[in-house]
């Protein structure tokens, strides 16, 4: 028998008793009926980071509404000597300080989320240039 032949053989076998194909999982993994393993859906994560960033812009804007006529509030009731003034000044600070971290962590959840899917897309090409550049790759076909 020839190279090419017993080759041919071996590719064949192979072929027909493959059990695992990149990019896809099998349907059901076993452990208790459920998927149990990561699963990237560009579209939900796109989806939740827009969601993250349009919650981001509104927060920037509307966070802040009430902090000019809460700040004249809380002005007024000092001048009056009201201790209120006092405690409603410490709300709206901490009021503003609570909106600042929320928008930060809606930006921080938009951009990892962008950055995931770009850097996967990213890892996808690399991956189909390399398969696609290596020897390996005309034996396959």
């Amino acid at each position: 028998m020839s190279f090419d032949e017993e080759w041919s053989a071996a590719r064949a076998t192979a072929t027909a008793h493959v059990s695992m194909r990149l990019n896809q999982a099998p349907a059901d993994p076993g452990g208790g009926g459920g998927s149990g393993g990561l699963e990237l859906n560009q579209d939900h994560i796109g989806a939740i980071g827009s969601e993250a960033y349009k919650l981001h812009t509104r927060l920037q804007t509307d966070g802040k509404h009430a902090a000019t006529s809460t700040a004249e509030a809380a002005g007024a009731l000092t001048k009056e000597n009201f201790a209120s003034g006092a405690a409603l000044l410490k709300v709206n600070t901490t009021w503003e300080t609570q909106v600042k971290t929320l928008v930060a962590a809606c930006a921080n959840i938009s951009n990892g989320l962008n950055y995931s899917l770009s850097s996967h897309a990213k890892d996808e090409q690399q991956l189909h240039a390399d398969f696609t550049a290596s020897a390996i790759d005309k034996y396959l076909k």
